[in-house]
């Protein structure tokens, strides 16, 4: 995790996402995962880009399987933007910056 990012749990993810007056980029990831380590400075780029006008968060899915569980995930990387308290938009797979800037800029 970076300063940008915040780490979320099954305990926080309620709070700080469905729950955050901004949009919300969540990186579903695990440490074993090539492509997870591969988008990581994306990811991380994206949040310093953000930083105040959105907010973004990664889930390891190995430690937090109930929330994993919840929004279907199957493969990872997994980028879901959640506005208003619910899910928008995701993106499975590696992906480019450019492409994760245009799915979160769709709901700014």
């Amino acid at each position: 995790m970076s300063e940008n990012t915040v780490e979320l749990t099954d305990s926080n993810f309620d709070q700080e996402v469905l729950q955050s007056p901004v949009p919300v980029l969540v990186d579903f990831w695990a440490a074993w995962c090539a492509p997870c380590r591969l988008i990581a400075p994306a990811v991380e780029a994206i949040a310093k880009d953000y930083a105040g006008r959105a907010k973004v968060g990664k889930v390891n899915v190995d430690e937090n399987m109930s929330t994993s569980s919840k929004y279907n995930i199957r493969g990872i990387p997994a980028l879901l933007v959640f506005k208003g308290g619910e899910m928008r938009d995701q993106i499975v797979g590696a992906s480019s910056k450019e492409n994760i800037q245009a799915m979160l800029d769709r709901h700014m």
